[in-house]
């Protein structure tokens, strides 16, 4: 492929959060082109129906669904859908020849009988599920390298795990004793009307949802069992908190060295995350907001230890419709491609 050539790209599921945000990312990026919106509930709607201020931008309609149609089309598919659909899409568009990126649930699992067990629903896509790599590049880089089917993380599992990954690689921390206290602003929930989504009802109000049963549990989970070598269970208790966008995530967990202090754990995360641009380490009595994140790929993490209780505490933020959704999922296609991960991705957040 020339250094000019674009590769064209669709979006099943244009019409959500998701959708929206992938295509804003798509119209500046330099080496992609939106070829395809795709939805059943707004099929044959312009795109700009749905959101007005991009009318000058996109002047496509949303399509039916037809997957023989969009392999023709498209090179790449991203699947922006509830979960539960995707696994009936996958199959047939890499077997014809796209690469697939999903932002569901449905391909984070390497072990389905765990989806199963959480999403419920019958599979019958083992042998393509095992082909999946999940979409974390800052651990698994090398894998979505040479990968045509990434499952992308969950918005909530990506502020988690980037807080958590280097005390469980390098074994700083008694597994069992992470405690995971995170809250999302509430685009987090989709674009269909809910409502404790309302603004009567989240606004000035702030409270705990899916507490020791959300389906991202066993997602964190099976990635901090995949970086200890054993299985660990987590305790994660996520908030809604009345904002638009962004995750703060806070982990606490039991140094198993209690003389580390916080200087030692600025640079074993510095030399953890030292190929990783978009984790930015935060400096010693600095902690992250999710305003900086905003409108960005980017992660912040700040670090602090308790000598009184012997306890890490790593904070994280994140736009979890960028680094947790849609932005991250244009990060895993640019490894995908070989290019620079940084590529068509912003850097900076509007302030305030």
């Amino acid at each position: 492929m020339g250094d000019s050539e674009r590769i064209s790209v669709g979006i099943i599921g244009a019409s959500g959060y998701g959708g929206v945000q992938l295509v804003r990312l798509l119209l500046d990026h330099p080496r992609l082109e939106l070829a395809y919106l795709g939805g059943d509930s707004t099929a044959g709607q312009d795109f700009s129906a749905q959101y007005p201020h991009l009318f000058y931008a996109v002047q496509q309609p949303i399509e039916a669904i037809d997957l023989d149609k969009i392999a023709e089309r498209c090179d790449v598919v991203f699947l922006s859908l509830p979960n539960g659909l995707a696994l009936k899409m996958a199959p047939t568009l890499l077997e014809r020849g796209c690469k697939v990126l999903d932002l569901s649930a449905d391909y984070r699992f390497s072990d389905l009988s765990v989806y199963k067990q959480w999403y419920g629903g019958d599979r019958t896509d083992d042998a393509v599920a095992e082909t999946a790599v999940y979409g974390l590049p800052e651990l698994y880089r090398d894998r979505i390298a040479g990968a045509n089917l990434v499952g992308c993380p969950g918005c909530y599992p990506t502020a988690s795990l980037l807080a958590l990954s280097p005390l469980l690689k390098q074994g700083l921390v008694d597994p069992g004793t992470a405690i995971i206290d995170a809250k999302s602003g509430t685009s987090g929930g989709g674009r269909v009307p809910k409502t404790g989504f309302l603004l009567a009802e989240a606004d000035n109000s702030l409270g705990a949802y899916g507490v020791a049963r959300h389906r991202h549990t066993p997602e964190i989970e099976q990635i901090c069992s995949d970086l200890t070598g054993h299985d660990v269970l987590v305790q994660f208790t996520p908030h809604l908190i009345p904002m638009v966008r962004g995750i703060l995530s806070t982990v606490y967990a039991t140094l198993r060295d209690p003389g580390l202090v916080r200087d030692d754990l600025l640079t074993i995360y510095g030399a953890f995350y030292r190929s990783s641009p978009w984790v930015k380490l935060l400096p010693s009595g600095t902690y992250p907001q999710t305003k900086w994140a905003c409108g960005t790929n980017l992660c912040y993490i700040g670090i602090e230890v308790d000598q009184r209780t012997g306890r890490v505490i790593v904070m994280s933020a994140i736009d979890n419709l960028m680094k947790g959704q849609a932005g991250q999922a244009i990060q895993c296609l640019n490894i995908m491609m070989g290019w620079d991960e940084t590529l068509g991705l912003p850097k900076y957040s509007f302030y305030p």
